[in-house]
Formats: structure tokens, C-alpha cells, sequence
């Protein structure tokens, strides 16, 4: 059924998206969707739900790997982050048109927090010596950046020459901004 939500999201958007519709590409009848969800704001919940939990893995398993230095897990990031948002554009465009339905539930707010927190340690990390603010606002100028500009980015059909190109470029872009803090809040040094 979410597959079939899916299909009808991305073929006709979110003002045409009904259960009527979900249940018919799914091979259901409407009574048969409604044991699983309510109504259309359900399924639009739980497609966002799910992309939620995709990109907070996403965040998770790159920037969380310690065995690979702050730069290149940041540039792993970029490339990873614009590639799923240029796969899943037409899922997601139509999933913001629907966002009123779920924009303030409280899984959102929780969704939202874990991610500002991954990259909170991450940027604390990556910047052990920088203040409390200077971690604040790394963190939020990457992940704004990367929301924004992927979003703006993926919102045109690209070719997968076109996706590298630009995330090459937003990657040297945002290494630089973090390399630039870690010369000014060099790391402590280790003991020998």
C-alpha cells in the first residue's frame, strides 16, 4: 500500500492524492486501506515518517563514523544527502505541498531535535576546542545549507554527471567553511 501511495504521490501530487486513489493503484479495496489508515493525512504521515527515518540514518552512519576524519565524513555526507534528495525530489516536493497535515506533530519536533543533535556532535567533534557558540552555528549553517541547496537543487531533473558536479561544489564549499574554523580553533594536541 505504501508503494501505491507512492506512485500516486509522485504521478499526480499531493492536491490529487486520495485514499480512493492509493487503494485503486494498490489493488485494494478503499475498506481494506482504511484497516491500515484512517485517511490520507495517515499515509502522507507515514511516507514522511519514513523518509524521516531514512535521512536521520543517513546523518547518523556518516557522521557518526570516527574512523574517518570530520572532512571527508562531511564531504560523504554532502554527496550522499544530494544523491537522495535528487532520487526521492518528486516524493518529497509532494510531500511538502501535504506538510500542513503533519508540519507540527510532535514526531516531527522529535525528528527535527535528532537531527540538530547529530550534527551538534558532530561539529563538537570536529571543532573540540571552538565555543559553544561557534559549535551552534557550524552546525546550523551546514545543515541549513545542505537542506536548502539540495532541496533547491534536486527540485530539476538531474543527470548523475550534474549531481556529482554540484555536490563536489557544495562539498569544497562547506569543507572549507569547517576546515577555515579548524585553523582558528586548532585541536588540543595529543600526548606522545
Amino acid at each position: 500500500m505504501l508503494d501505491a501511495a507512492i506512485q500516486v504521490l509522485a504521478n499526480e501530487g499531493a492536491q490529487r492524492f486520495t485514499t480512493a486513489r492509493v487503494a485503486a493503484r494498490a489493488g485494494v479495496s478503499v475498506g481494506s486501506l482504511y484497516q491500515y489508515f484512517p485517511n490520507k493525512a495517515a499515509i502522507l504521515f507515514r511516507l514522511q515518517s519514513d523518509e524521516w527515518r531514512r535521512t536521520t540514518q543517513l546523518l547518523r552512519e556518516i557522521l557518526e563514523d570516527r574512523a574517518c576524519p570530520p572532512l571527508l565524513r562531511l564531504r560523504r555526507l554532502v554527496h550522499a544527502f544530494i544523491g537522495s534528495e535528487c532520487d526521492e525530489a518528486t516524493v518529497r516536493l509532494a510531500l511538502n505541498d501535504a506538510a500542513p497535515l503533519y508540519r507540527d506533530a510532535p514526531e516531527a519536533s522529535e525528528v527535527r531535535a535528532s537531527g540538530e543533535h547529530i550534527f551538534e556532535i558532530f561539529v563538537q567533534e570536529a571543532l573540540p576546542r571552538a565555543s559553544a557558540e561557534t559549535h551552534a552555528l557550524a552546525a546550523d549553517l551546514i545543515r541549513t545549507t545542505l537542506s536548502q541547496v539540495g532541496s533547491s537543487f534536486s527540485e530539476t531533473p538531474r543527470t548523475p554527471a550534474e549531481i556529482l558536479t554540484y555536490a563536489d561544489a557544495l562539498a569544497d564549499m562547506l569543507c572549507v567553511y569547517l576546515e577555515g574554523l579548524m585553523t582558528r580553533n586548532p585541536a588540543p594536541e595529543r600526548a606522545r
